[in-house]
C-alpha cells in the first residue's frame, strides 16, 4: 500500500526538535541578560536622576541647560514624566516601550524559569529545580523565587529511600487497536487469534492499568535507577543497590519495558499500527492504517499513549524516565525494515517477499535514515533500548555459538540504529540461569557478560517482585499485563496484580473467554 507518510520528513522533524531543545536553552540565557539589562537601566536612571538634581541645583534653572537651550525630553522619561504643556518630540514617543520591554520579558523569563523549576520538582529532581532557581541574579531578593526553593527543599525532607529489591518490572506488547480485526477467527484463524488474545493488550485495558497505578502512586523508574554503578581502573564495573532513589511518602517506583516493538508483517492482518513516525512538533507517534483505508498518525500503541499521559502527570515518572524497548531484529524496528536481508533479498521469509513485491519503491537507506530520527527522539523523551535477540531466540538449550551468532546479527542490525545497550530482555520468557543466580562456569552468561551486557530480563508472573542485585550483573523479573494474566487476576486465579491495580476493573469484556496460555513472551 502506498502510503501519503512513505515520504515522511525525518530531517525536517529532527530540525524542529533541535530548534526546540536550543529554544529551551535560550530561554534560560536570554532571562539572565535581560535581568543585567534591567539592573543596569535602574543603575543607570538613578545615576542620571542625581546628576539631573546636581545640575538643577547648579545653573539655577528648572528646564534649560546651562546653553539655554531645552533638555531632551527622552533624557528625562526614565524617572519622570513630562508636564502637559511640554512638547514631546515624536522620535521619543516610543522610548517608554523600549524600557518596558525588558521588563516584560524579563518577568515573562522568570515565569518560564519557574515552570521549568516546577516540572522538574514534580519528576522529583528537586536538585535540579533548586539548581536552576539559584542561576537566576539576585534569585535570593525575589520572593517568590525563594519560597518556591523553600517548597521544593521542604518535600525534598519529606522523601525517603526506596528499597529497590521490591520494586515489580511491567511490561506490554504492542496495544490491540482493533478487538473485532484482532480477535477474529475468520480473518487470523484460531491459532493466532488465542495468540493476540493471550499476549497482547487493548488499548482500553492499558489506559485503565496507567491511570489506576497513577492513582495508586506509582511512578515509572529507570531499570538502571536501580543500582549505583561503579568502575574501575581497568573498566570493571561493579554494581551495588541503588540507596538514593527517593520518593514521596505514598509514592512507590515500578519499572517499565515493551517488547517487538517492529510491528512485525504478521500483525498486519490484525490492524495494528505498522511504525513509528514524528509529528509536527518532533514527537514520536504512530502511523496507524485504519480498516476503512484511511491514515492516521496519533496514540495508538504504548510509547506515544505513556508519552501523552506523562506529560499531563508529570509525577508518574522518576526524573523523566520512561521504560526499556526491547527489539529483535529480523523484521526490521519500529515497522521500518532495516535488516540486512532486505537490502540483500536473500534468506527472505515468505512474508517479507510478500512486503517487498507490494513496496517496489521500498529504499532501504531511506528506511534506515527513518529508524535512526526515531531512535534519536525516542532517547531524548526517556525511553531505553534493549537487545530482544536478533531473531527472537530462546535461550533455553542454546549453544555459545549459536546466541553468539544471533547476537552479531542484532549488533549489526539495531545496535548500529539504536545505539548500544547493557541490557538484554530474554525472549519467550526464559533465562540462562537457575534463580540462584550466574555461576562462574556458565558458559552463556560469560558470552553474555563478555559482550557488554549487565542488566538481564525474564518473565516471573509469579509473584509481585523478583530483584537480584549482584557485584557483577543485574537481574529482574517481569510481570506481563497481556490478555492471560488479567484473565487470571480478574478471575482470582492470582493476587499478584492487586497491589497496582483491580484487574476485574481492566479487563477488557470484548476478549474471548476464556483466555488460553497460548503464547510466550
Amino acid at each position: 500500500m502506498n502510503s501519503q507518510f512513505e515520504d515522511y520528513d525525518y530531517e525536517r522533524a529532527a530540525e524542529l526538535r533541535r530548534l526546540r531543545r536550543q529554544k529551551r536553552r535560550r530561554k534560560v540565557m536570554m532571562m539572565r541578560a535581560v535581568f543585567f539589562l534591567v539592573l543596569l537601566l535602574i543603575v543607570a536612571g538613578g545615576v542620571f536622576a542625581v546628576s539631573r538634581i546636581v545640575q538643577k541645583k547648579d545653573s539655577g534653572t528648572s528646564g534649560t541647560s546651562g546653553s539655554g537651550k531645552n533638555d531632551t525630553v527622552s533624557n528625562v522619561t526614565v524617572t519622570e514624566a513630562p508636564r502637559e504643556t511640554e512638547a514631546v518630540p515624536a522620535a521619543t514617543e516610543a522610548v517608554p516601550d523600549e524600557t518596558e520591554a525588558p521588563a516584560q520579558t524579563a518577568t515573562s523569563d522568570l515565569q518560564s524559569t519557574l515552570d521549568q523549576a516546577a516540572l522538574l520538582a514534580a519528576g522529583y529532581d528537586y536538585d535540579g529545580a533548586i539548581a536552576l532557581l539559584q542561576q537566576l541574579p539576585d534569585y535570593t531578593g525575589n520572593a517568590q523565587v525563594t519560597q518556591a526553593i523553600a517548597d521544593y527543599e521542604a518535600t525534598k525532607a519529606t522523601c525517603t529511600a526506596v528499597d529497590v529489591t521490591t520494586i515489580p518490572h511491567i511490561f506490554y506488547h504492542s496495544l490491540v487497536n482493533n478487538t473485532d480485526a484482532a480477535f477474529n477467527v475468520s480473518v487470523l484463524g484460531q491459532s493466532q487469534v488465542d495468540g493476540m488474545n493471550a499476549w497482547m493488550t487493548t488499548v482500553e485495558e492499558f489506559d485503565k492499568i496507567t491511570q489506576q497505578m497513577y492513582d495508586n502512586g506509582y511512578v515509572f523508574v529507570r531499570l538502571h535507577d536501580l543500582v549505583t554503578e561503579t568502575t574501575d581502573a581497568d573498566g570493571t564495573v561493579h554494581f551495588s543497590p541503588n540507596t538514593s532513589l527517593m520518593l514521596p511518602p505514598g509514592k512507590k517506583a515500578v519499572v517499565l519495558s515493551v517488547d517487538d516493538l517492529s510491528y512485525y508483517h504478521s500483525y498486519e492482518p490484525a490492524s495494528f499500527p505498522d511504525k513509528l513516525v514524528l509529528d509536527e512538533n518532533g514527537d514520536v507517534k504512530c502511523h496507524y492504517v485504519k480498516p476503512d483505508g484511511s491514515e492516521e498518525i496519533g496514540d495508538f500503541d504504548v510509547v506515544p499513549r505513556l508519552n501523552t499521559f506523562l506529560k499531563e502527570h508529570p509525577d508518574g515518572a522518576y526524573k523523566g524516565a520512561r521504560g526499556t524497548i526491547a527489539l529483535t531484529g529480523y523484521n526490521g524496528v519500529f515497522g521500518y525494515r532495516t535488516d540486512s536481508d532486505y537490502q540483500t533479498k536473500q534468506h527472505l521469509t515468505e512474508d517479507q517477499q510478500k512486503w517487498l513485491d507490494e513496496h517496489p519503491d521500498f529504499d532501504y537507506d531511506a528506511d534506515i535514515a527513518g529508524a535512526k530520527q526515531i531512535a534519536e527522539a525516542l532517547k531524548e523523551e526517556g525511553w531505553d533500548f534493549a537487545s530482544h535477540t536478533w531473531g527472537h531466540l530462546s535461550v533455553t538449550g542454546k549453544t555459545v555459538d549459536q546466541l553468539r551468532t544471533d547476537n552479531e546479527k542484532w549488533m549489526n542490525n539495531v545496535a548500529d540504529i539504536v545505539g548500544a545497550t547493557d541490557t538484554i530482555i530474554f525472549a519467550h520468557g526464559n533465562d540462562i540461569g537457575s534463580w540462584e543466580g550466574y555461576s562462574s562456569d556458565n558458559e552463556v552468561y560469560q558470552y553474555f557478560k563478555s559482550a557488554g551486557y549487565n542488566f538481564y530480563c525474564n518473565v516471573d508472573g509469579s509473584q509481585p517482585y523478583w530483584v537480584q542485585i549482584t557485584d557483577q550483573y543485574v537481574r529482574q523479573g517481569r510481570i506481563d499485563l497481556d490478555g492471560y494474566m488479567l484473565y487470571r487476576a480478574s478471575t482470582g486465579q492470582t493476587t499478584v496484580l492487586d497491589n497496582m491495580f483491580k484487574a476485574s476493573e481492566v479487563f477488557d469484556q470484548r476478549r474471548p473467554t476464556p483466555v488460553i496460555a497460548n503464547g510466550e513472551s
